[in-house]
């Protein structure tokens, strides 16, 4: 069957649709947000292609993954195997890397375990192994007649008396050993001290080097070995000493290393991992700067946090230090000198007299080392078994990289093995695009070339898969957790690419997410790739050149929520367009667009400006950026805004306004701080984790939403306040659920599994609380309402409507008022962060910082994002967006262009001014799309 035939789809707000999908095409759904395109695509489509995979498995191996619900639909006919790639799937393990998430890292293992060349760290040399073979030929090189003793080194620098070892050599036939480079006879009986760190090695034999000897130095080397684990010692009499190994050991030293095998170089094995941190390259440390968080207090102004000088014991220790070393205990902090300041963070090197007094009057004298405010949080951070003591010491904690393995993870003796000069941690510190450069220009021998073929053609394919979704400037041990939603799809795009399926159907959420336009036609072309090898590709997307790519369009709408639901318009982007139902149609054929400006805003003449930023990739820039303006930040993918604008603008800011203990990232200084009174980061991180956080609760309106039913007649009657009608106290609430409204079944090895309550039946309260009603609804009922239904529902309670038009405005129409917050996806809720912002009065010394606003909008919701960002500037704030959407750059006041490529290739300015600015610039990769959009007067 060559198409996918749904019948009767109700899932959500679906309108039990009929559609016909052909396979083995490029499908793009589109529609407003709140549409039902997820509904259909993922909802329906993926999840009974799953359900069926499932049933598929025996019974056994049901029982770890468990049962899939049906979707709401009739029937769905010529499904094939599916596969979905969305943006929730990143992994916040901070042992999981791109290298390990890409098995890229699993194959660069393999080829260091194989072609690699061990050094030895103190002589950098290269060392090897060599068999018994090779050692008695080496032997009977030397001079005829050389005389020989055959040492077996068994103990180095080890402290004991080793008597159970002595024995043991007795026992066993042995007659002499050398111990610390004396030769001592084990007929006499040798006493060692106990505390002497001490070098031992058996004799084996001493030999004259002959021909006829060989069989006999063979079996002497042979005994050394297996006494010794694979070294060997050859002393020649009145000359130098020979180490020789079956381990990979250094002739110079007593240096060696295990067999090469891929799991020394994995830094999730203990084999291989730094022992300090275990692998995971960084230790949580006590931060100066958050213990001290305003230089300019003094002690007697508790300056010093964590070390709490307001306890008594601490007060008088403090005050004990600062007599003894001269410290002004009135002086601000920062006009300490350093090493007195270091005394009291890090500890004394001297005794200090201290004198205690109890409450009681009791006085107590002690003389000890003092142990420093961090070395002491240090301490108790390790030794406390309190959650909350733990918990509260990390608020004063940074996460800085292991002293041993300076965070490449790794033990020495892995990071001493090369190739061409580069250790398997260089490898990964290296752009995605970098790295299959060196490997493709490798210089190996014919051996090495025959033994790494494979391996490097599989590494390549890979590196290549990932440069064609635009992920070049990647490196392969940047962590997971860090990729956004986008970057991470993308990954498993490419490795699904690498897998070269054909009859799998792929669905796909917005892959275009986080990527500039300049590399958009690559991630294009990946996709044609993957239907050209004889796949079913369904992607919902925004992006107007993905829909223009597509083989087969699909429109959900008209509108969101209750207004969706429907199939608008199918058929060819042409058939799209051509089609005066579509509202989609209309924006790609230009007879509804976003306008560009007439003019652009001046300002106010202030600016906050970044000077020699140098955070990750930042090549020491300065940047300006121009207040009460709209301003959009732009670049290729990995070019440093999110450097730029999150770690360092946005940090310096909310440090300056809030005192908050965000170490900033890395510059010299942030200059116009005090023009701003209130910094606002509108991300796309969820507004919760859990089923109790939901969009009324964060937007404050669900505090009003309470006080009106606690304000109702039958409240009053039964003496219910307000706290009654919250589900997280108790009371009114279901205790079944503890208000939750699902329980949460631990699956253990698998994801937890949320399960609707069986007493509320999902109502979160109990039945004397779902009583009292206002307007005949009840308070779940209220939680259960889509914004547009609330909007209409409380239209005559004024405090409750304005907030809730402010959700309307940002085009949340369609989300309901108690929508648990893991559901919502990044975009909406940015959005609901954007709404509660949007209720507080303007000041007109605010700071807006979006990062990608648009992520998830369809043209339509993205022009009414842009009004209320509009709104937003026009009364004296200023707006900072991090953006690759066209429609958002080219009505902005400023640009700050960065790149020009990504990764180690970016971190400069490109070009900065206004938009028409941009696109006579040619350099900038963004103004070259740019140009397009601004002569299309678009």
């Amino acid at each position: 069957m060559d198409k996918i035939v749904v019948k009767g789809a109700r899932e959500n707000n679906l309108k039990n649709i009929d559609i016909v999908l052909p396979k083995n095409k490029l499908i793009v759904m589109t529609g407003v947000s709140g549409s039902g395109k997820s509904s259909l695509a993922f909802d329906t489509i993926f999840a009974e292609g799953q359900r069926r995979y499932v049933e598929s498995l025996s019974a056994y191996a049901r029982q770890f993954i468990g049962g899939v619900e049906k979707p709401d639909v009739d029937s769905i006919e010529g499904l094939s195997p599916s596969i979905s790639i969305d943006q929730k799937t990143t992994n916040k393990n901070p042992r999981s890397t791109v290298g390990t998430i890409t098995e890229i890292y699993d194959f660069l293992r393999l080829l260091l375990a194989r072609i690699g060349v061990p050094y030895c760290p103190n002589h950098k040399v290269p060392i090897k192994s060599q068999s018994i073979e090779e050692m008695t030929n080496k032997i009977m090189e030397l001079e005829e007649g050389t005389k020989l003793e055959i040492l077996s080194p068994i103990v180095h620098g080890e402290k004991g008396t080793h008597k159970d070892l002595f024995e043991d050599l007795r026992a066993k036939g042995f007659s002499r050993v050398r111990v610390n480079g004396e030769v001592l006879s084990l007929e006499e009986e040798i006493t060692l001290e106990k505390n002497k760190k001490d070098n031992i090695e058996v004799v084996v034999d001493r030999v004259v080097v002959r021909e006829d000897e060989r069989s006999r130095i063979f079996e002497s080397i042979e005994t050394s070995t297996n006494l010794a684990n694979g070294k060997v010692l050859f002393s020649i009499i009145g000359g130098e000493e020979i180490l020789m190994s079956e381990n990979y050991a250094c002739i110079h030293c007593n240096y060696s290393i295990p067999e090469l095998e891929p799991r020394i170089f994995s830094f999730n094995s203990p084999y291989g991992a730094c022992p300090d941190c275990k692998g995971l390259g960084t230790k949580l440390k006590i931060s100066e700067d958050l213990v001290l968080p305003d230089k300019t207090k003094s002690l007697n102004q508790f300056a010093l946090l964590g070390y709490t000088i307001d306890n008594n014991t601490h007060f008088t220790t403090i005050s004990a230090v600062c007599e003894k070393y001269g410290i002004d205990m009135d002086m601000p902090v920062k006009d300490i000198p350093k090493e007195k300041l270091n005394i009291l963070l890090y500890g004394s090197k001297e005794p200090v007299e201290i004198k205690y007094i109890a409450k009681n009057g009791n006085v107590r004298y002690t003389c000890d080392f003092f142990e420093g405010a961090i070395t002491n949080l240090e301490r108790r951070h390790l030794e406390t078994t309190s959650a909350w003591t733990r918990e509260w010491l990390e608020t004063f904690m940074i996460e800085m990289d292991c002293g041993t393995c300076h965070g490449k993870r790794l033990q020495e003796s892995v990071l001493s093995i090369y190739i061409n000069g580069k250790n398997i941690y260089d490898l990964t510190t290296m752009s995605i695009k970098e790295l299959r450069d060196f490997l493709r220009s490798l210089k190996l021998t014919k051996e090495q070339e025959n033994i790494s073929r494979l391996l490097l053609t599989e590494i390549d394919n890979r590196l290549s898969f990932l440069v064609n979704v635009g992920l070049e400037y990647l490196t392969l041990e940047r962590r997971a957790g860090t990729l956004s939603g986008g970057e991470s799809q993308r990954i498993r795009l490419a490795t699904q690419i690498g897998s070269k399926l054909s009859g799998v159907l792929y669905v796909l959420d917005e892959p275009s997410i986080g990527l500039h336009q300049r590399d958009n036609e690559r991630l294009i072309r990946s996709l044609q790739e993957m239907r050209d090898l004889g796949n079913t590709l369904i992607v919902v997307e925004h992006d107007e050149d993905t829909m223009r790519a597509a083989d087969y369009l699909v429109e959900i709408g008209p509108g969101a929520g209750t207004n969706g639901g429907n199939v608008v318009a199918v058929g060819t982007p042409k058939e799209v367009m051509e089609n005066d139902s579509s509202l989609t149609g209309k924006y790609l054929s230009g007879k509804e667009k976003i306008e560009v400006p007439k003019k652009r805003r001046k300002g106010n003449g202030l600016y906050l400006e970044v000077l020699k930023a140098e955070e990750h990739n930042l090549k020491k820039i300065n940047v300006k950026f121009p207040l009460g303006k709209f301003i959009c930040v732009t670049g290729v993918s990995g070019s440093g805004k999110s450097s730029l604008v999150n770690e360092i603008l946005y940090k310096s800011v909310a440090n300056h306004v809030y005192k908050t203990k965000d170490i900033p990232g890395k510059c010299k200084e942030v200059k116009g701080l005090e023009n701003i009174d209130k910094v606002i980061m509108i991300s796309q991180d969820a507004i919760g984790r859990t089923p109790r956080s939901n969009p009324a609760t964060y937007v404050g309106v669900f505090d009003d939403i309470r006080d009106l039913y606690a304000n109702t007649k039958e409240s009053k009657m039964h003496g219910y306040d307000k706290g009654r009608f919250s589900f997280n106290v108790k009371g009114g609430r279901c205790e079944a659920c503890w208000g939750d409204g699902v329980k949460k079944i631990e699956m253990h090895f698998l994801p937890d599994v949320y399960v609707p309550c069986d007493v509320c039946h999902g109502n979160r309260y109990n039945r004397e609380t779902l009583d009292i009603k206002f307007k005949g609804k009840n308070i779940s009922d209220v939680l259960n309402m889509r914004v547009e239904e609330a909007q209409s529902f409380f239209e005559n309670v004024p405090r409750i409507k304005r907030k809730i038009d402010v959700l309307m405005d940002v085009g949340l129409s369609y989300i309901t008022l108690g929508q648990s917050a893991p559901t919502l996806s990044g975009g909406e809720a940015g959005r609901v962060k954007l709404a509660k912002e949007l209720q507080k009065k303007a000041t007109g010394k605010s700071l807006f910082i979006l990062d990608e606003p648009t992520t998830g909008l369809h043209s339509e919701d993205i022009k009414k994002l842009l009004s209320i960002l509009n709104r937003i500037v026009d009364n004296g704030d200023t707006v900072v967006v991090i953006e690759h959407n066209l429609d958002v750059i080219k009505v902005a006041d400023y640009i700050i262009d960065l790149g020009p490529e990504g990764g180690i290739g970016g971190g400069t300015i490109v070009a900065t001014g206004t938009p028409e600015e941009i696109a006579k610039n040619e350099k900038s990769y963004t103004g070259e799309w740019l140009k397009k959009y601004l002569k299309k007067g678009c």
